[in-house]
């Protein structure tokens, strides 16, 4: 498949692109510092510049991954791009966008503890609100979509042992950005995950 990766400089995008490339997919990574991923095209660029998105999808794309992180200075930088990126996507296109959202986004906030409500509308108010946004237009973009909202990430190995709710239930609220990544790309080669919403953790 042809995959483009937006926000792909670090994190949990680089990991896409990195095991999108082992995986034998076909990788676009845009990003503002670039990506030097070998066997992946760097795209390096403001995803909001029509000119970047247009040339990292001038080959077509069956599934286009946001991943996009916050910007210093800018509360609603999730959604800036994503607009910009839904914008950018043909009429009639056909593909997948696959968003790397946040547990505590939306709904989401129900599959908290309840000191950990009260921590994440305190401290993250900021950032779930720019996610909350994210996923509303994508969702209602027209366009095929799944959502993926990840709790706390570390940057331990990949356990393989990945807990994907879609409704309230017992995990752990904190996993791998590495099994983040191959989470996303096991939804991307997945029809049957389209218009799916995954709170993510790990067993618990």
């Amino acid at each position: 498949m042809r995959i483009v990766v937006v926000g792909a400089s670090s994190g949990t995008g680089r990991l896409v692109v990195e095991q999108g490339v082992g995986r034998g997919h076909d990788m676009v990574a845009v990003s503002r510092r670039g990506t030097s991923v070998a066997g992946a095209v760097d795209m390096r660029g403001d995803a909001t510049a029509p000119g970047v998105l247009s040339a990292a999808l001038a080959d077509g794309a069956d599934a286009v991954v946001l991943a996009i992180g916050g910007a210093r200075g800018a509360d609603r930088n999730r959604s800036t791009v994503t607009a910009a990126v839904l914008d950018a996507l043909p009429s009639g296109w056909t593909g997948r966008v696959v968003v790397h959202s946040s547990l505590g986004a939306g709904d989401s906030r129900n599959y908290l503890p309840r000191a950990m409500q009260l921590f994440t509308s305190l401290v993250l108010r900021a950032a779930l609100e720019d996610h909350t946004e994210q996923e509303r237009l994508v969702r209602e973009s027209g366009f095929a979509w799944t959502i993926v909202r990840p709790g706390g990430l570390t940057d331990k190995p990949a356990s393989g042992h990945i807990a994907a709710l879609e409704e309230p239930g017992p995990f752990a609220g904190v996993i791998a950005r590495a099994d983040v990544a191959a989470f996303i790309l096991d939804c991307v080669e997945d029809a049957a995950t389209t218009g799916r919403t995954f709170a993510l953790g790990t067993p618990a």
